[in-house]
């Protein structure tokens, strides 16, 4: 199966940000910002920028001399043992706080051996998940998340799952027409996030961001009640900007 993969803002932020992390980790006694400006050659203005989120993500703090060093979630990220749980700690900590912001469900799925799959999501009493009255590895052409990740898919790919998963009419929204289907998602740009407009289940909006790290294909969701349709094209661009702390977890 071949891949579509196009850079995302986030995929740079996120490169970006590992290249400051390498650096980091190659000076063990610290490093000042201007000499991570010169090894990286980054914009002064970027890098700050970047520091900032890193130390608050835990991944370098900065010594009482100025320097920055390796945060304590870097090493453990970086460690054999136990990298799993950390990385889902990790993860699950960043999809509680976008919850949070973005006042939505929000969800981070895979595409794994050919199917789709919801691999840890945040919600609560007033951001409930959506229901899965039909399963979502079946129903990828309805959702928002199963578009986000056949978008990333080349045609071949997309038409092999196609054939596995017969696109059925779940509301009168639902496209089932595999020329439509593929059509949308050929020309589905990866900077714009893929929406579900009561396609899946009515009385829920979504969107999703692809969130590609390395061969693997993934991305970010979020799930909101119809009547707060008029949130959803905002809270998903929020979303994409939002990705690059997924991403990078998911690279290091």
């Amino acid at each position: 199966m071949a891949l579509k993969h196009e850079p995302t803002a986030p995929y740079h932020s996120a490169q970006d940000a590992l290249r400051v992390l390498e650096t980091v980790a190659r000076h063990t006694t610290g490093i000042t910002g201007t000499e991570l400006a010169r090894h990286t050659g980054l914009d002064p203005e970027r890098l700050t920028t970047l520091l900032g989120w890193l130390r608050r993500e835990g991944y370098v703090e900065q010594v009482p001399d100025g320097a920055y060093v390796s945060g304590d979630v870097l090493g453990r990220l970086g460690s054999a043992h136990g990298r799993e749980q950390a990385l889902r700690d990790k993860l699950q900590r960043t999809l509680d706080r976008l919850r949070d912001s973005l006042g939505a469900a929000v969800y981070l799925s895979r595409y794994v051996d050919g199917e789709v799959r919801i691999a840890q999501y945040a919600a609560g009493p007033t951001t409930p998940v959506v229901n899965e009255w039909v399963d979502f590895r079946s129903s990828a052409h309805a959702t928002a998340i199963g578009k986000s990740l056949l978008a990333q898919l080349d045609h071949n790919g997309r038409r092999e799952h196609l054939s596995r998963h017969r696109p059925a009419r779940l509301t009168s929204r639902t496209i089932t027409s595999d020329k439509l289907l593929l059509s949308r998602l050929a020309a589905q740009p990866p900077t714009v996030p893929a929406l579900d407009l009561q396609e899946y289940a009515v009385g829920t909006v979504c969107a999703a961001v692809p969130v590609t790290a390395g061969s693997a294909v993934g991305c970010l969701a979020l799930s909101l009640p119809v009547e707060h349709a008029h949130r959803l094209r905002r809270a998903a661009d929020t979303l994409n900007r939002n990705a690059a702390p997924v991403l990078l977890s998911l690279t290091i």
